[in-house]
């Protein structure tokens, strides 16, 4: 489904670096009735961004729901003690290079932010959220008095 291996000009990410994982939704609708013949647009979209080599360091893995169904398709990226991203309004068709480079890019970052200016444009404009990375486990905060 895909032509051409997506353009970037990435450096090699650091082999210690954390694994990054991209989920992608394979029930989105794009806010279309569910075909009744054919694969839906998440599935498609699954599709298009396995058919050909996974950027150094990133896993794709299908997963049932993102539940921001209305927004067309949805992917997520995590990994490490990263902060996690939720992309929206991903058309299955043209947006897998972009959705591949900034996967890429995710990856060489130790944190999972990457800098404004690198950001593809898609992501610029269609982050549907940023969760924090875990954190490490902590004494309960004491309870404030109500004085």
């Amino acid at each position: 489904m895909r032509d051409v291996a997506p353009e970037t000009d990435m450096p090699e990410p650091d082999a210690n670096l954390p694994a990054t994982e991209l989920l992608v939704c394979v029930k989105c609708l794009r806010g279309h009735e569910a075909p009744e013949e054919g694969l839906r647009p998440g599935q498609r979209l699954f599709e298009a961004l396995s058919a050909g080599p996974a950027p150094k360091g990133v896993t794709i893995t299908a997963v049932e729901c993102l539940q921001n169904c209305d927004q067309g398709c949805t992917v997520a990226l995590r990994g490490g003690a990263r902060w996690t991203y939720v992309f929206g309004n991903v058309d299955e068709v043209s947006h897998w290079s972009v959705i591949l480079d900034g996967a890429a890019r995710y990856h060489t970052t130790e944190d999972g932010l990457i800098p404004w200016r690198e950001r593809p444009e898609h992501f610029k404009r269609n982050c549907v959220a940023r969760i924090p990375p875990p954190t490490p486990t902590q004494a309960p905060l004491k309870e404030r008095d109500n004085d």
